[in-house]
């Protein structure tokens, strides 16, 4: 099968790397890393403005009843930019609030600053005073206390959360809450992608100026070699995240392989191509001043955020063998 963004969805990508962009960028997530209170471009209140945060809402509720496959086009240029916060928390908030018009309303126009909690540090709770939250097989909403550690990547919004007053707004819903998972797990793979390719895109121009003996670093094999493994898991993974969006709606068996895939392979392209950054730019990519260690850090955090890689690798072998077995 052959598959490729049609012509509105590239447009779609093209306007949201220029709004992205604009506000978005290594620059200003150094900023946050060095002053913790400084907020993390664009911000929930100016994405939620531009529409591309609702895409998935439904028109009648004021998004943009687009598919999922519009929103990950448009989370891959946010993770090129390390953009905040997660379009991951409004493409799971809009699953888990689908038979709640009025909140998904809230939703779709910022009356609703929700995060989602897994138990763990919640994504985006920073700057959140919602939080939907699994409790035994239903989906709650619930005020929460927020502490916030250190960061390593403070343009996630990192922090814990210790839930208060829940509603239930979903009763008997452990299935929906898979979907949103699933769905949560596409959209990060496609921030991932766009991460993971800038990433190659700066460390390739770097070769191209970077002189040593008399000739570019980027004409000496073991460069090249590096470069190019990272390039090739980057397009790997581009395959495996349209896939996955794609599959959310026109194809719902082959969602679990497919999110599980492309949440395990942009844990490790990232990983790739942030840690091969830093070492074609040698001694300075090492260093604070360099923006490499930025990618890093979104790579280390990233890899665990709604499961690690390698439960992604062992649910997508138990789908497998069990497909299978069938």
């Amino acid at each position: 099968m052959y598959f490729d963004l049609d012509d509105e969805q590239r447009a779609l990508a093209s306007a949201a790397a220029d709004f992205l962009g604009s506000s978005a960028s290594p620059a200003a997530a150094r900023a946050a890393l060095e002053d913790t209170t400084a907020a993390v471009p664009p911000g929930r209140v100016d994405l939620v403005k531009s529409g591309f945060a609702a895409i998935t809402v439904p028109e009648e509720h004021g998004g943009g009843g687009g598919t999922l496959l519009d929103l990950a086009v448009v989370a891959e240029q946010a993770g090129r930019v390390l953009a905040g916060p997660s379009l991951v928390t409004f493409a799971r908030a809009a699953v888990l609030l689908g038979d709640d018009p009025a909140r998904l309303a809230g939703l779709a126009d910022g009356g609703l600053a929700v995060a989602v909690s897994d138990g763990g540090p919640v994504l985006d709770a920073v700057g959140a005073d919602r939080f939907l939250a699994l409790q035994g097989d239903d989906v709650v909403l619930a005020s929460g206390t927020v502490t916030q550690r250190a960061p390593i990547d403070p343009t996630r919004g990192l922090a814990d959360v210790a839930l208060d007053d829940a509603e239930v707004v979903a009763a008997g819903a452990a299935d929906l809450w898979e979907r949103a998972l699933l769905v949560g797990r596409v959209i990060l793979a496609a921030e991932g992608l766009g991460t993971a390719a800038r990433a190659v895109e700066i460390g390739v121009e770097y070769t191209k100026q970077r002189h040593a003996f008399g000739r570019p670093i980027g004409s000496y094999q073991a460069v090249k070699h590096a470069l190019v493994d990272a390039y090739v898991e980057v397009e790997q993974l581009r395959s495996l995240v349209w896939w996955a969006a794609w599959a959310a709606e026109s194809s719902p068996d082959e969602l679990p392989l497919a999110a599980n895939a492309a949440k395990g392979l942009a844990a490790t392209a990232l990983e790739r191509a942030a840690e091969t950054l830093i070492q074609v730019h040698g001694g300075i990519g090492f260093t604070w001043e360099h923006d490499a260690h930025l990618f890093w850090r979104r790579a280390k955090v990233d890899r665990l955020l709604l499961g690690d890689d390698v439960a992604a690798y062992d649910e997508v072998a138990r789908l497998a063998l069990a497909d299978a077995a069938r």
